[in-house]
């Protein structure tokens, strides 16, 4: 039988990227998957849970839990909204009446890189020319959904793919949502550090699995009249197996 999942687009996936989202989607269905796209969607909760606004937050995840009610994997292209649903929900709802309901929740919660790795096992037969990149991890992704392994396993799999380490792949680059808008000046320093690892690693792309990040990086990069070029993870990985152009 076809397995079958919902997809949790995201808000930055929606907005601004829309070919990753639209690519992680067209991986899926190469595997047999069946994606049920939920028109209603919105936003994790991120934003208003990160700023305080605790209880504004559980509104939108008992939104959220109501409208992907059905017992199926929730698959995200984004490893910071993961850790929003997978983890945050149930601590948010913790000794609440809710609680039991959010914890069956968040044990349905996939990034999207895990789902293909883990789950449906996927190793890609790679049909692009040799090629140098350099991979950030983002900080939800990298210490809440703890996804990063599976994204660095469906890269190396690329035959002709180089996958060079970033010296300070830990650190973050300044985005932190919310954050970058209240503290500008430490940002703009955070992301000036990160794209010097970027540009000592000599790699011709920068891949990223969270959206976020990847505007934060580039275009401080296109401020700074650097170079290297840029890419979303899923976009990537189409590119590399022919899904998309």
């Amino acid at each position: 039988m076809a397995k079958k999942v919902y997809y949790f687009s995201t808000c930055i996936g929606a907005a601004a990227c829309s070919s990753a989202a639209l690519n992680g989607i067209r991986l899926l269905q190469k595997e047999g998957v069946e994606v049920i796209f939920k028109k209603d969607q919105t936003c994790c909760g991120q934003p208003s849970y990160n700023s305080g606004y605790y209880d504004e937050t559980k509104q939108v995840a008992l939104y959220n839990m109501n409208l992907f009610k059905e017992d199926l994997p929730i698959v995200l292209p984004s490893g910071s909204c993961t850790g929003m649903l997978r983890i945050d929900y149930e601590e948010l709802f913790a000794g609440t009446e809710h609680h039991e309901k959010a914890k069956a929740f968040c044990s349905r919660i996939y990034e999207l890189s895990e789902y293909l790795d883990k789950e449906l096992g996927v190793r890609y037969e790679d049909k692009g020319s040799p090629i140098r990149v350099t991979w950030h991890s983002n900080c939800h992704a990298l210490r809440v959904a703890k996804c990063i392994n599976s994204a660095k396993t469906l890269i190396r799999s690329l035959k002709n793919v180089e996958l060079v380490e970033l010296e300070r792949e830990m650190e973050c680059c300044g985005f932190g949502g919310t954050f970058s808008i209240k503290e500008p000046e430490i940002s703009n320093a955070m992301v000036s550090q990160k794209i010097e690892d970027i540009k000592a690693r000599n790699v011709e792309y920068l891949i990223a699995g969270d959206a976020g990040c990847l505007l934060n990086i580039s275009g401080a990069m296109r401020k700074q009249g650097v170079n290297v070029k840029y890419m979303h993870l899923y976009d990537f990985l189409a590119s590399r197996i022919g899904l998309s152009s």
